[in-house]
């Protein structure tokens, strides 16, 4: 007998699942407000050079601006340089003596980066990182101009922290276990972020902010295989699906909560406190029993399993379910030794099917950051722009649900990710002055991008046996959040050309969506529980590469 007659007889499906996904919501609620965050945290109001004696009314002082601000080349006064002298200006008497307009105007003006500073257009966001004001020059705050580059580089810092943490969550809950693990992201997370919130200084807020993407990675390792691991074959992927729109609740809360709180600081405690309540529902969060019956705890199995039997109307007793019974699967399932990241890479369909997730992981990252982190030039304010961008997320889900029921997950993924690169390909086409149809393009490719990452998880975690599911989503994961790293700074590229970071967008995911469909399919298969399950699915001409260079553990 196998885990999935085990879960038959328990119900592989009802109160206790429902509950299950319903405790591990709130993981779900967080991650893109965390992960989104910089559109409000990090945002760039309108700004320039600090003017002493500048008139109060900002809206009646172009002839004052005029004198103190060279232009652009577009023509828009600049935002980081200063005349190093005052300007005279035509048909104008702002000062007495000195050269005439006609002898000033002779030779270019010289300019300087803004010597006192900035001032900033406070109308949108009462103040965000880039707007904060050092209290001393050794404080590095003002990500502005010259800076601009630092407050990018916050995104990618904050998702190496969740590169990192992403290794560090899917081996460590392979070897201590998922619920244990979950509450280590819950209490440093909480404990970071507020850190986070009270620095002062540009260095304290990078530090912390990485390693809450450290701390945060465990919510995106371990959430999904929880849930999984207590499902049936035939009510996975409408829990999938189910469990991905707290997802997009949270984007969408994400619109909300900035619009309600226009302080960067605390904007940050409100999407940081939420993770105390979710401190006290570990208590009632089960651990795997499919994990803890490869790992020979067979006691606490049997436990978790008569619970989950009760909530599902299915009392079974203690000679219903013996541990004999339990401890003839444990020992068919048990882990052969400490898992490895070298373990995915050991056996010929293993390394196909990881290679494989780690080029799809990177275009399935790297393009759907791209489209959410990108919110300007659409005609629309970024609280609306947030606010579109979830809610197209809810007609995705539901393409998702009826594409992998019926045409299959590889094939969705592969759909998917097509349909993100022909959006943002087709944009590259539309000229900027026509804002709806870049505006429709744009919600196109973060429904398809959207849409691809609910498939990969679900995807991703049925390709993994038991034994390796953590690591393996480690592994995918890092590669991930590498693509979500180098998101941010790709869109500096516009330097070089403007459309060259949709471009780079789109050509990646088009590559992870030609590699999604030399994965194996998993519509209607069983999770596989060893590595000896996903090699017999290859059918190898030779028997003896079922064999693991693994040891059994001895009791």
């Amino acid at each position: 007998m196998g885990f999935e007659e085990l879960l038959h007889k328990v119900g592989g499906f009802g109160p206790f699942q429902l509950r299950n996904v319903a405790l591990l919501a709130l993981p779900r609620v967080l991650l893109p407000m965390h992960f989104l965050l910089p559109i409000f945290l990090a945002a760039v109001p309108a700004h320039r050079c600090a003017l002493p004696g500048v008139p109060a009314n900002f809206s009646h002082q172009d002839e004052w601006l005029e004198a103190h601000l060279p232009r652009e080349p577009d023509g828009r006064l600049s935002s980081c340089l200063l005349f190093t002298h005052l300007q005279a200006l035509p048909n104008t008497t702002l000062w007495g003596g000195g050269q005439s307009p006609g002898e000033q105007l002779e030779d270019e003006p010289s300019t300087v980066p803004c010597p006192q500073g900035w001032e900033y257009d406070h109308s949108e966001f009462s103040s965000t990182i880039a707007t904060e004001a050092p209290p001393c020059l050794s404080l590095q705050w003002d990500l502005v101009c010259e800076q601009k580059g630092l407050n990018r580089a916050t995104s990618t810092f904050f998702f190496a922290g969740v590169l990192v943490g992403a290794v560090a969550f899917g081996y460590l809950s392979d070897r201590f276990g998922r619920r244990r693990l979950l509450l280590v992201a819950y209490v440093s997370s909480l404990v970071l972020g507020l850190a986070s919130a009270a620095s002062v200084s540009y260095t304290m807020f990078a530090i912390t902010r990485t390693l809450t993407g450290t701390a945060l990675a465990g919510f995106t390792i371990i959430v999904m295989p929880l849930e999984l691991e207590w499902l049936d074959v035939g009510h996975r992927t409408v829990a999938g699906v189910l469990s991905s729109t707290f997802w997009t609740g949270g984007v969408m809360l994400l619109a909300l909560v900035g619009y309600l709180i226009r302080d960067w600081r605390w904007l940050l405690l409100a999407v940081t406190l939420p993770c105390a309540p979710g401190i006290l529902s570990i208590w009632w969060v089960p651990e795997s029993a499919r994990w803890l019956l490869t790992q020979g705890r067979v006691e606490e199995a049997h436990r978790y399993l008569l619970r989950c039997a009760r909530l599902n109307g299915r009392p079974l007793g203690e000679d219903g379910l013996s541990q004999e019974a339990l401890s003839k699967v444990a020992a068919a399932e048990r882990v052969v030794r400490t898992p490895s990241y070298l373990d995915l890479f050991r056996t010929p369909r293993l390394r196909h099917i990881s290679l494989c997730c780690m080029v799809v992981w990177f275009g399935v990252n790297f393009s759907y950051y791209g489209v959410s982190l990108d919110v300007s030039g659409l005609g629309l304010n970024v609280y609306q722009t947030q606010l579109l961008f979830g809610a197209v997320e809810l007609p995705s889900k539901l393409l998702v649900y009826l594409s992998v029921r019926h045409a299959g997950r590889r094939l969705t993924l592969a759909g998917t990710l097509l349909g993100a690169a022909l959006a943002l390909g087709f944009r590259l086409l539309v000229s900027s002055e026509v804002k709806s149809w870049s505006t429709a393009l744009a919600v196109m490719g973060k429904g398809f991008s959207e849409a691809a990452f609910t498939t990969a998880y679900l995807f991703t975690s049925e390709l993994y046996p038991t034994v390796l599911r953590q690591t393996g989503m480690g592994l995918t994961a890092l590669v991930g959040r590498l693509g979500g790293s180098l998101a941010p700074l790709a869109a500096l590229l516009d330097g070089v050309w403007l459309s060259l970071p949709k471009l780079a967008y789109g050509g990646i995911a088009l590559l992870a969506a030609c590699t999604a469909l030399l994965l194996p399919e998993t519509k209607q298969a069983q999770l596989p529980e060893t590595i000896q399950d996903v090699e017999r699915k290859s059918a190898p001409s030779n028997p003896q590469e079922e064999e693991m260079p693994m040891k059994q553990v001895q009791d």
